[in-house]
């Protein structure tokens, strides 16, 4: 599949522009196929179903008017629906413009407003690193946030890094690469830079390993937490502003690889199938976007995949979150860490571990949230591994407080193979 394929959801449908998810709705059939794979309908009945609340309903809506349907605020945007949809109705674009209709008309709150701004709250909080890692696992502190803000007090937190990504890369020198086979820019989002910079470290030595030169573009959030929590013009000026940043880069024959795979869906599709942008910039940006994984398999296709890893024996759990499935490039990153000697790759069946970004972190809907992924925690649970690896940074964090389980980027996993000690 090329990277233009991988652009749309797996349906195989061209990426709509702005207003055609609406052209969609007559599209559907209503064989329920979409409502039969929805994790949230599944466990509550807040949520009737992507079809009851999407094409359904829309039918209902006039051109322009909000949707009274406070259900839909239930959906998780895990977009199942979407990707089985056989009609290619657009099901998970339309209910997340459904949801920012409803903010429009009746305002964002303060607990949305937080949770949409994931690299502000970063900032600050690995600027006080020691104190904010202190009161986020404070239960005192984090039950006077969930009375305040309507965060849960169970849903987990990481550790906010006292050293970001960006700081450690310009420090280690890794970005002074003279040539390589591909000039890669570096997309590693909110959460590697504030949170969990060793995944980006990982994600850079194991590029260079493989002949790249890496370049780390200044870029801001995605906007995916804000398009998620309602905010559509904060969102679409996060887009915007990456567009014009990293653009020049393809110009000059750069490839964007990034290692959550949230954000390289949000460069891929949201752009244009949600916020709307078709520029020269949006469409130059998702033809040369990769998945980490997705990029080394192309490596690998080219002959140019290095393999020369340590024998390594251990057992793994990997899970596919939901936004890697709507790459709709299969799951590259266990296919590929298969080839690691003495590493055993066992996958999960769920559909959805439940969190689905800042969803399961909100009081309301954290008890769905954990019911929607309790075939992923029993089937990790019942393979015995000693780690889970999962692409997702909010996946990973959700799993690993669910399960027990240490839960790792799979980057992680491949760079210990080459022999690269962490950071």
């Amino acid at each position: 599949m090329t990277n233009d394929e991988g652009s749309s959801r797996i349906t195989g449908h061209a990426s709509p522009t702005s207003d055609s998810w609406l052209l969609t709705t007559d599209l559907c059939i209503k064989c329920n196929i979409c409502t039969s794979v929805c994790p949230v309908a599944a466990v509550t009945d807040l949520f009737p179903g992507p079809k009851v609340v999407g094409p359904q309903a829309q039918r209902f809506r006039e051109p322009g008017a909000i949707s009274l349907d406070r259900s839909v605020d239930y959906c998780s945007g895990c977009g199942v629906c979407s990707l089985v949809c056989p009609q290619g109705v657009q099901v998970a674009e339309m209910n997340i413009l459904a949801k920012a209709a409803l903010a429009e008309r009746d305002g964002v709150s303060r607990r949305n407003r937080l949770l949409g701004r994931s690299e502000q709250v970063g900032r600050i909080g690995s600027w006080f690193a020691p104190l904010a890692n202190f009161l986020l696992q404070n239960k005192f502190l984090r039950s006077l946030g969930e009375r305040w803000f309507g965060v849960s007090r169970e849903a987990p937190f990481p550790k906010f890094a006292w050293r970001s990504f960006r700081s450690r890369f310009a420090r280690s020198g890794a970005g002074r690469d003279a040539a390589g086979i591909y000039k890669v820019v570096y997309f590693h989002g909110c959460s590697t830079n504030y949170y969990e910079p060793r995944v980006g470290m990982a994600a850079v030595k194991v590029l260079r390993l493989n002949g790249c030169k890496v370049s780390v573009a200044e870029q801001n959030c995605c906007g995916l937490p804000l398009q998620s929590n309602g905010e559509l013009a904060a969102a679409r000026a996060a887009a915007e502003a990456n567009l014009r940043k990293l653009a020049p880069y393809v110009r000059e024959g750069y490839v964007i690889v990034g290692t959550s795979t949230s954000c390289t869906f949000a460069l891929k599709h949201e752009y244009r199938a949600v916020l709307g942008l078709h520029s020269e910039e949006a469409e130059l940006v998702a033809g040369a976007t990769y998945d980490f994984f997705e990029f080394l398999q192309k490596l690998e296709a080219e002959g140019r995949w290095q393999t020369g890893f340590r024998h390594a024996p251990e057992r793994i759990v990997y899970h596919a979150p939901c936004q890697l499935r709507s790459h709709g490039i299969g799951r590259p990153a266990a296919d590929l860490l298969r080839r690691v000697p003495g590493v055993t790759v066992l996958e999960t069946q769920a559909d959805c571990c439940g969190v689905a970004g800042t969803y399961g972190l909100k009081a309301e809907k954290y008890q769905i949230a954990k019911d929607v992924g309790r075939k992923a925690f029993h089937e990790i649970q019942k393979a015995q591994a000693t780690r889970i690896a999962c692409d997702s940074e909010t996946c990973r964090w959700w799993l690993a407080q669910h399960t027990g389980l240490p839960a790792v980027h799979p980057v992680e996993i491949l760079a210990e193979a080459y022999g690269v000690k962490r950071v």
